[in-house]
């Protein structure tokens, strides 16, 4: 067999390791935990049936810190004592190959306020570790990852004709995300950049445009076959 024979050989059982091991990797299951108060209704996540009952614990732990901070952080942004209703929700936005992403919104409403205010938050982990993932884990280092995101958002403001509140930038170095499918979604709050009749805006990057400086073995790297 020659060398290329050899090489090619090589090349073509390294992709078919590594798709066997994606294809395995099982969506991890998840249950419903509801907290329930006067006025108050939270639900969210509860991994389990892990075998690594470390890994398992530490995943719970990082999902109730994220909806007490957004519990907290209503109390803090509204300046009130009580609210008439809090409703806290979550989505299971990625539950394949070895990844959970996860958004948490928090909707509230204080008395002899004018209207509410909804939060979200999100969780992206590693099930097989329980590693948390920042945005700046994505990527290779040493990019400029940063510029090419600021730069797509910037296209969709003008391309979806968004009100803003001022001339936007870019975005953080660790701008809050989650993933879904192939697209990395980058959001901000109600009123950090547009009106707060707009919502929550979110924009949605497909995967593919990223792939030469998703870290290989990255979260949404992984969501790529061919990486």
């Amino acid at each position: 067999m020659s060398c290329l024979g050899i090489v090619n050989e090589y090349n073509v059982l390294t992709i078919v390791k590594k798709v066997m091991k994606m294809a395995v990797a099982l969506p991890v299951n998840i249950i419903v935990r509801h907290i329930q108060r006067e006025g108050i209704q939270i639900y969210f996540p509860e991994v389990v049936d892990l075998e690594n009952k470390d890994v398992l614990r530490k995943i719970n732990d990082k999902i109730v810190t994220r909806v007490e901070y957004l519990i907290d952080e209503q109390f803090k942004q509204q300046g009130a004592e009580s609210f008439i209703e809090m409703i806290g929700t979550f989505e299971i936005k990625t539950n394949q190959r070895h990844v959970l992403s996860l958004t948490f919104g928090n909707y509230a409403y204080a008395a002899n306020y004018a209207h509410g205010l909804t939060l979200m938050d999100s969780l992206t982990v590693d099930v097989e570790t329980g590693n948390c993932y920042a945005l700046q884990d994505l990527f290779k280092p040493n990019n400029q990852y940063v510029d090419i995101l600021s730069k797509e958002i910037q296209r969709q403001i003008i391309e979806r004709d968004l009100p803003m509140l001022n001339n936007f930038q870019k975005i953080d170095e660790n701008q809050p995300f989650y993933i879904a499918d192939k697209s990395l979604n980058i959001y901000f709050q109600a009123y950090e950049i547009t009106p707060g009749y707009v919502g929550i805006p979110v924009f949605p990057i497909n995967s593919f445009l990223l792939q030469d400086i998703l870290l290989e073995q990255g979260p949404l790297a992984r969501m790529l076959p061919s990486l």
